[in-house]
C-alpha cells in the first residue's frame, strides 16, 4: 500500500513547482512588474488561494528556492564532519551557490531582480533572515564556542559573500578573497 502522506507531500511539490515554473516563465517573458498574481494562477492553472498557500508574495515567487538556500547553509554548520573547521565548510557551499546562481542560465532572473525595487528589497530582507538562521546554527553547536555577536557577524559576513560574489566579475575568486577575510575575523573571536 502507498502512503499517501508520501503521495499527498509529492503533489504538494509538483504543484508549488508547476506555480513557481508559470510565474518565472512569464516574470522574463513580461516583466515582473506587468504580471499580477491572477496571471501567474491562471497559467499555472490553479485558484489564487491555492497560490497563496505554497507562496506568501508576489516576490517570494521569483525567490522559490529560498528555503533550500536557508536549509544548505544551516546544514553546513549542522551536518560538518565533528572536526571539521566551521569556515571552510561554510565556504564549500556558498561556492556551490555562487557557481549555481552564476550559471549563464540565471542571468536573466537576476537582471529582473536586480531592476526592480520590490525584489531587491526582498531578496535583502531574505539575506536578513538567512544570516539569522545561519547564526542560529551557529550559535546552537557546542564546539564553536564564539559570542552571540561573533556569531551574528560571520553570519553576515557569509551571507554577504554570497551576494558580492554573485556580482563579481569573477565570482570564485571573490569567494576566495571574502572568505579569506572571514577566516581572519573568526579566528581573532
Amino acid at each position: 500500500m502507498t502512503d499517501p502522506s508520501g503521495r499527498r507531500e509529492r503533489k504538494k511539490a509538483a504543484t508549488r513547482q508547476k506555480i513557481a515554473d508559470a510565474a518565472l516563465r512569464l516574470f522574463l517573458e513580461r516583466g515582473y512588474d506587468a504580471v499580477g498574481i491572477r496571471d501567474v494562477a491562471a497559467e499555472a492553472d490553479v485558484a489564487v488561494t491555492t497560490l497563496f498557500s505554497h507562496f506568501a508574495s508576489k516576490e517570494a515567487l521569483v525567490f522559490e528556492q529560498d528555503a533550500d538556500f536557508e536549509q544548505r547553509l544551516t546544514r553546513a554548520v549542522t551536518g560538518r564532519e565533528p572536526q571539521e573547521p566551521l569556515i571552510p565548510a561554510l565556504r564549500r557551499e556558498i561556492q556551490a551557490l555562487v557557481r549555481h546562481c552564476t550559471a549563464d542560465s540565471a542571468a536573466p532572473i537576476w537582471h529582473m531582480i536586480d531592476t526592480s525595487p520590490a525584489l531587491r528589497e526582498y531578496e535583502e530582507s531574505m539575506r536578513l533572515r538567512h544570516a539569522e538562521s545561519l547564526a542560529a546554527a551557529i550559535a546552537a553547536d557546542p564546539g564553536l564556542s564564539r559570542t552571540t555577536t561573533a556569531g551574528r557577524a560571520i553570519a553576515r559576513f557569509v551571507i554577504d559573500a554570497y551576494a558580492v560574489a554573485r556580482e563579481a566579475a569573477d565570482p570564485e575568486a571573490a569567494v576566495d578573497e571574502v572568505f579569506r577575510m572571514i577566516e581572519a575575523a573568526w579566528e581573532v573571536t
